[in-house]
């Protein structure tokens, strides 16, 4: 296994600090795992946005996952052009996003109500538009009365 392929398993268990149930790497924040000249790795990293207070965190778990899998040497690069977009989550970060409980992004939920994760429900409204991070808004289910958040587009 080469120490790119190495390094992108590693990160792959690397959970968000704010949402346990997805990786950073289906998270979308790992832009790039490349071998430079040098002979050093390059890690991409982009946060979700600018000030996001998880990203010092995260970039501590890719240094030390990476230090775990012996990939060699390598430089973490913060990335912030062009911004982290929720599009770039994986399909199987949707699919553990909403098993966790959190509405994945959806573009097409901002002309129509978002449905409740726990019941499925439409008869749902807003509570604030910020959750427990500013990424996510909070909102409740009139159906079953749970509360839930919703993973922003942005």
């Amino acid at each position: 296994m080469s120490p790119a392929d190495a390094a992108w398993r590693a990160l792959a268990r690397v959970e968000d600090p704010e949402i346990p149930a997805i990786s950073i790497v289906d998270l979308g924040i790992i832009r790039f795992v490349t071998p430079r000249a040098d002979g050093k790795l390059e890690v991409g990293l982009s946060p979700t946005y600018t000030g996001c207070p998880a990203t010092d965190v995260i970039r501590q778990s890719v240094e030390q996952a990476l230090r775990e899998a012996d990939v060699g040497e390598f430089v973490v690069t913060g990335v912030l052009s062009p911004p982290w977009s929720s599009d770039w989550i994986s399909e199987e970060g949707r699919r553990k996003l909403a098993a966790y409980g959190i509405v994945p992004p959806d573009k097409s939920a901002l002309r129509r109500p978002i449905a409740c994760p726990h019941c499925h429900s439409l008869d749902t409204e807003t509570v604030s538009e910020f959750g427990s991070t500013p990424c996510k808004a909070l909102h409740r289910c009139r159906a079953c009365l749970e509360p839930f958040e919703y993973f922003k587009c942005i």
